[in-house]
């Protein structure tokens, strides 16, 4: 700061600020508004009269006073700050490890659900190729499945065939019958082993489950109850009955009618007429030694 004395007046003293002290002080003040702190600078001129040589003497005497140096921090402070830091390092550094954990289960989730949703695509795929083969093996076996029964069915037709034509060119009614019964045996047996098997239920007790009674008759041959002819035979499929055998029952025989004695025997004679003492009278008698003397005539 230089002062410089420029009045006519004894006691009256003219300053002048140099730039370079305003430029110091805006700065200042800049940098404490800042921190939130304004300081208020104060610039103040001399009571007193002074001299040129004082003011000379003296140009740091109205200089503003320059920033306090900032405290600098302790040991403490920056290893509470390190440890802060280091903390914070480790907070991160766990973050990211759980999001990569986190990212590694989910791209093995979404694997295991690919795999899953591909699997079951086939298997969904596979139980359709399985259903159709299934409805055409069915369609097949309805229409096709009686053909091993044919197969041994129609030897037994070609035995009939000649039988007629046989009986056709001979007259031979011995032979007739044995072809047939041959070719019956023989469709008996193409039957068996199919499973289809009759059974004979004459003699047998009557059974609901495998006998269909269609009439009762009164017989001493067998026992009441029991089966007394077989209209028609049973069979069974591999263990299931495919016709029931129609039977007649035998029932036991009605117990005869008592006889009426009283229809039968001759109406009483009429007694004779007694006389007083009990005697019978005479004419009485003869009447009935005339109609005896007269039937025997």
């Amino acid at each position: 700061m230089r002062a410089v004395a420029g009045s006519s007046e004894k006691d009256s003293i003219q300053a002048e600020i140099g730039q370079d002290v305003i430029d110091a002080a805006v700065r200042s003040v800049e940098r404490r508004m800042e921190d939130d702190e304004v300081t208020v600078i104060e610039v103040e001129a001399p009571q007193a009269a002074a001299s040129d040589e004082d003011l000379a003497a003296s140009p740091e005497s109205s200089a503003i006073p320059e920033d306090p140096v900032a405290t600098p921090a302790t040991a403490e402070e920056v290893a509470a700050l390190r440890e802060e830091v280091e903390s914070l390092k480790a907070q991160v550094e766990f973050s990211q490890a759980k999001g990569r954990e986190t990212m590694e289960r989910l791209r093995e989730a979404h694997e295991r659900a690919k795999d899953a949703q591909e699997r079951m695509v086939r298997a969904a795929a596979d139980l359709e190729n399985y259903r159709k083969r299934a409805q055409k093996e069915k369609e097949e076996v309805q229409r096709f499945g009686s053909e091993k029964l044919l197969k041994d069915l129609l030897p037994v037709m070609d035995n009939l065939d000649r039988a007629l034509e046989a009986a056709a060119k001979s007259t031979d009614i011995d032979s007739f019958q044995k072809g047939v019964a041959m070719t019956r045996k023989s469709f008996e047996d193409a039957l068996a082993r199919h499973g289809v098997k009759s059974f004979s239920a004459k003699g047998q007790p009557f059974d609901p489950r495998m006998h269909e009674a269609i009439q009762q008759v009164e017989t001493a041959d067998v026992p009441v109850g029991h089966v007394a002819f077989e209209v028609v035979r049973g069979f069974f499929l591999n263990e299931r009955l495919v016709r029931p055998a129609l039977v007649v029952v035998a029932r036991a025989p009605e117990a005869p009618a008592p006889i009426d004695t009283t229809s039968n025997t001759p109406p009483e004679s009429a007694e004779a007429p007694s006389s007083p003492d009990g005697e019978p009278r005479a004419e009485a008698t003869e009447q009935q030694s005339d109609s005896t003397s007269g039937g025997s005539q």
